[in-house]
């Protein structure tokens, strides 16, 4: 998962980014240099890729193409 993907669930999924900080166990401000595109360690990505899959977000990379899908 990336940031881009990271916005992209956390959005369907109706989260904001405190919720899913929260949700998570990371700092606000971690979250959001994610979404950036900025450097997070992988124990990070990993918690947060975590709590978005626990709410129901999957992703996926295919031909050279990002997504994230949730529930309807």
């Amino acid at each position: 998962m990336n940031g881009k993907q990271c916005r992209m669930a956390r959005a369907g999924l109706g989260l904001s980014p405190q919720d899913l900080a929260d949700r998570a166990g990371v700092h606000y401000i971690t979250l959001r240099r994610l979404e950036a595109g900025e450097g997070v360690s992988e124990d990070t990505r990993g918690k947060i890729e975590k709590a978005l899959a626990d709410a129901g977000a999957t992703f996926s990379k295919r031909g050279g193409r990002i997504g994230a899908t949730v529930p309807e």
